[in-house]
C-alpha cells in the first residue's frame, strides 16, 4: 500500500514537471527582454567574465566584491583585491568609500596598475600591494580624456580647448582658443578615415600631438531644442557635400618646454590628415594627408623640432576612392622598418616599409582581408593580427613570423574571436561566439600550449520559444558574387501556412550584419517579430564591408543601385519559399538602412508592401563632406547620381504604407531629409506616416529603444499581418 502511494505521488510529481517543462518551453519573449535598454534585457545576454583583462601574465576578474586573479597555465585562481581593501585603501587617501566594485583598466608596465574612477577622482592602486600610487582630482566638464602610456600623464578637453594634468595633480593648459570655431583635441573630419580622437600620446608620454580644427568657414545647422520653456537652436558645423569644409593642422606639445610647434602641412587647407603615429624616437610624426576627393593619399613624415616635412614616403591612388584606416605601426627590434595597412591589391593586407618608403614586402595576401593588428611580441620578430580567412563571416587569430614569413593560425574553433594579448604575448584571452554557441572564454598560449576553458555560457534563452536561424548564400544580381543571408523563422513554423516577412536592410559601407557570431549576430526584435509569426529576412549586399574593395566600391556614385538590385534578388529567394506569403513583403532599415528602406518602397512597389525608415537619408547633398563625396563625389561632378539617388523625385512614387521616424535633434542625419520628404509627399499627393522621438539623435537609445520597437512592430501588425 505504501509503494502504491509513494508510486502514485512520484507519477503525480513527474507528470507536474513534465507539465511545467512544456509552460517553460513555451514561455514567450518581449520587448523588454530582448532590446537594450529594456528592463530585463541583461537576463537575456550570455554570462561572461566582467571585466576580464590582463594583468601581466596573470588574468583578473571582477566577482562579486573581489577581484580574482589566475594562473594561464593551469587557471588556478585566487582573490588578489577585494571592495574592503579598496575601501580601506581609499580611507587613507580620505576618499569616500565604494558601494561596489569599481570598473578598472590595467596599465600593464614593469609593475603592472589598476586606474579607476572614486567620486570624481581618477585613482591608480597597485593592486598587489593595495598602495594608492596616485589621485588626481577630476571634474564633470573634461572630456576626451586620454591617458599616456605609462599613465603619469592625462590629456582633456574643456569646450574646445587641450589641458594636461600629471600624476602630482599638477595641470598645465595646452591650447588657448577664445573662438569657439576653432576645436582642438577632438576628433576631426566627422569621425570617418579611423579616426576616433583627436590627442597622440608620444611613446615616453614627453610630447602629444593634436588635431585643431578651424570651422569658421562651415555653415552653421541649427538643431532645435524643444525642451525649454521657449524652444532653442544649438547651432552645429555641418560641412554638406560640395560645401566648404572645415580645416584641420597637427600641432605638437612639448610638456618639458611648454612649446607648440605646428606641422607644415602647407596647402590646400582642406585635405584630410589622419593615421597619425610617432616615431620610436619621437623625432618625427608620420600623417597621412587624402585630397578633398579622396582619390589619392600621400604618407607624409614630419620633424617634431621645427614641423618641417621631411619626405613623402609613398603614395596610394583608386579611380574611385582611397581611404586608410589605421596609422604605421612599427617594428620594436627595428625602427626602421613600419607596418602598414593597404587594400591597393583589393583586400586590405600588411605590408612591410622602410622609413625610406621603400615596399619591402606583401605580408599577408589572399582573398580575404586583415581586420586588425593585435602588435609584436617583445622580441619583434612575431606579429599578431586578425583576419576573415576562414569566412567573411569568422574572425581568426593569426601569429606571423617576420623573418620566416610562416603564419600560424592560432585560434581553431569557427567564429568572431575576441582577443586579447597577455603582457608577453605569450598567452591570450579568447573571448568567442558562434552562431549556436553564446560564448566560450578560453585561456590560451600563443605557443602548442592546449587552452584551458574559463568559461562556457549557457543558452540564456533556454526554455524559451525561439525561432530556427538559418544562414546561407544566395547570388548576387551579378549573376556571380556570393551573398550571405540570415532568415529568422517563425516560432513554431508551420511549413503549410504563408507568412509575412519583413526584410531587415542596411546595405551600406563600414557595416556587416550577418557575421557567425552568437544568433548570427541576429537582432532582438527580429526574434520579437519571429515570435508574432513573422519571417524575417537580411542579406549582406554588395556595398557592404568585410569582402574587400571591389565588394565595397561598387556601390561608388550611384548609391542605392546595385544595393537595391541584391535586395530584389534576396526577396526572390525570399518569396520563392512555400512558407512566406509573397504579397505581405515589409521592409526596415535605419541610416543607411532608412535610404535603403525608402528608395525600396519608392522603386519596388510592387515588391514591399510596409515599410518603416530609420533616420533616413533622403537627398545625398545634404549630407556631410567627407562620407558623401567619397562614395558621391560632389554634386557638381556628380549631378546624374545625385538625381537618381535623390528620393524627394520618387515621392509620388508610394503606393504602400511607409513609417519615417526620426530623432529631432540627430546631428548625422540632419532632420532636414526627413522633413523634405514630408513636403515632397504632400506635393505628389502620397500619404507616409511620420514619427519624432524629441531629445534624440541619431538613434533612439536607452528604454525609449523598447518603445521604438513596439511603435516599429504595431505599424506591421497593423498594414502587413493583416
Amino acid at each position: 500500500m505504501r509503494f502504491k502511494r509513494s508510486l502514485l505521488f512520484f507519477v503525480a510529481i513527474l507528470s507536474f514537471s513534465i507539465l511545467d517543462n512544456v509552460k517553460a518551453q513555451n514561455k514567450a519573449l518581449t520587448l523588454e527582454d530582448l532590446t537594450p535598454g529594456g528592463k530585463t534585457y541583461s537576463k537575456f545576454v550570455p554570462a561572461t567574465k566582467q571585466q576580464l583583462q590582463w594583468l601581466g601574465d596573470q588574468y583578473v576578474y571582477a566577482l562579486s566584491n573581489e577581484f580574482k586573479i589566475g594562473n594561464p597555465d593551469n587557471t588556478k585562481e585566487s582573490t588578489l583585491l577585494t571592495l574592503e581593501q579598496i575601501n580601506n585603501s581609499l580611507q587613507k587617501a580620505n576618499l569616500p568609500a565604494l558601494k561596489s566594485l569599481p570598473s578598472v583598466s590595467v596599465i600593464n608596465n614593469d609593475t603592472p596598475l589598476f586606474v579607476f574612477n572614486a567620486s570624481g577622482n581618477r585613482v591608480v592602486l597597485n593592486p598587489f600591494t593595495t598602495e594608492i600610487v596616485s589621485v588626481v582630482k577630476t571634474e564633470k566638464n573634461w572630456a576626451n580624456q586620454d591617458y599616456s602610456a605609462k599613465g603619469d600623464k592625462l590629456a582633456y578637453t574643456i569646450d574646445n580647448n587641450i589641458f594636461i594634468v600629471d600624476a602630482n595633480g599638477s595641470s598645465v593648459q595646452v591650447t588657448d582658443e577664445k573662438d569657439p570655431a576653432i576645436v582642438c583635441g577632438q576628433s576631426v573630419h566627422r569621425s570617418e578615415f579611423g579616426i576616433h580622437k583627436g590627442t597622440f600620446w608620444s611613446p615616453s608620454g614627453k610630447k602629444l600631438a593634436f588635431y585643431r580644427m578651424d570651422e569658421s568657414m562651415v555653415t552653421e545647422y541649427p538643431l532645435v531644442d524643444v525642451s525649454a520653456r521657449v524652444a532653442k537652436t544649438n547651432d552645429i558645423r555641418y560641412p554638406m557635400a560640395g560645401m566648404k569644409s572645415h580645416h584641420v593642422t597637427v600641432g605638437i606639445y612639448d610638456t618639458e618646454s611648454g612649446k607648440t610647434t605646428f606641422l607644415q602641412t602647407g596647402k590646400p587647407a582642406d585635405r584630410y590628415f589622419t593615421n597619425i603615429a610617432w616615431s620610436p624616437d619621437e623625432k618625427a610624426v608620420y600623417v597621412a594627408e587624402i585630397n578633398r576627393e579622396q582619390n589619392h593619399f600621400d604618407l607624409n613624415r614630419y620633424q617634431v623640432s621645427n614641423g618641417a616635412k621631411e619626405a613623402t614616403l609613398f603614395s596610394e591612388s583608386d579611380s574611385k576612392y582611397v581611404e586608410p584606416q589605421t596609422p604605421a605601426l612599427f617594428l620594436p627590434n627595428d625602427a626602421s622598418k613600419f607596418i602598414w595597412q593597404s587594400q591597393k591589391d583589393g583586400y586590405n593586407h600588411l605590408y612591410l616599409y622602410n622609413t625610406n618608403g621603400k615596399e619591402l614586402k606583401q605580408l599577408t595576401k589572399g582573398a580575404w582581408i586583415v581586420t586588425d593588428v593585435l602588435g609584436f611580441d617583445p622580441s619583434g620578430n612575431n606579429l599578431f593580427y586578425m583576419a576573415t580567412t576562414r569566412s567573411p563571416l569568422d574572425r581568426d587569430l593569426f601569429k606571423l613570423n617576420l623573418k620566416s614569413g610562416k603564419t600560424e593560425q592560432l585560434t581553431q574553433e569557427a567564429g568572431m574571436h575576441n582577443i586579447a594579448l597577455s603582457g608577453s604575448k605569450k598567452y591570450f584571452i579568447d573571448n568567442y561566439t558562434s552562431q549556436h554557441n553564446p560564448r566560450t572564454i578560453n585561456i590560451s598560449s600563443t605557443g602548442k600550449k592546449k587552452a584551458q576553458t574559463l568559461l562556457q555560457a549557457e543558452n540564456p534563452y533556454k526554455g524559451y520559444a525561439f525561432p530556427e536561424i538559418e544562414v546561407g548564400t544566395i547570388k548576387a544580381a551579378d549573376g556571380v558574387t556570393d551573398l550571405y543571408y540570415r532568415l529568422v523563422k517563425p516560432v513554431g513554423l508551420d511549413s503549410t501556412q504563408k507568412h509575412p516577412a519583413v526584410v531587415y536592410v542596411y546595405g551600406g559601407p563600414h557595416a556587416q550584419l550577418i557575421t557567425n557570431s552568437w544568433m548570427a549576430a541576429t537582432r532582438g526584435w527580429d526574434i520579437y517579430m519571429a515570435s508574432r509569426g513573422y519571417v524575417v529576412f537580411t542579406v549582406d549586399s554588395r556595398g557592404s564591408a568585410n569582402r574587400g574593395r571591389d565588394f565595397e566600391n561598387v556601390i561608388h556614385r550611384n548609391l542605392g543601385v546595385n544595393e537595391m538590385a541584391d535586395q530584389v534578388k534576396g526577396v526572390e529567394f525570399l518569396t520563392s519559399l512555400p512558407y512566406v506569403d509573397a504579397d505581405k513583403v515589409g521592409v526596415h532599415g535605419w541610416s543607411y538602412g532608412g535610404f535603403m528602406t525608402t528608395n525600396l518602397m519608392l522603386t519596388y512597389p510592387e515588391l514591399f508592401k510596409v515599410g518603416a525608415a530609420g533616420g533616413p537619408v533622403i537627398d545625398w547633398k545634404y549630407y556631410e563632406v567627407m562620407y558623401g563625396e567619397r562614395y558621391m563625389d560632389t554634386p557638381k561632378e556628380n549631378p546624374e547620381g545625385y538625381k537618381n539617388s535623390n528620393l524627394l523625385n520618387k515621392a509620388g512614387n508610394l503606393k504602400g504604407n511607409l513609417l519615417m521616424i526620426h530623432g529631432d535633434i540627430d546631428p548625422v542625419v540632419v532632420w532636414q531629409h526627413s522633413l523634405a520628404f514630408m513636403k515632397a509627399c504632400v506635393e505628389a499627393r502620397t500619404y507616409p506616416d511620420y514619427f519624432v522621438y524629441p531629445g534624440h539623435e541619431h538613434n533612439v537609445i536607452g528604454k525609449d529603444r523598447v518603445h521604438l520597437h513596439e511603435k516599429i512592430t504595431r505599424y506591421f501588425d497593423d498594414y502587413l499581418k493583416k
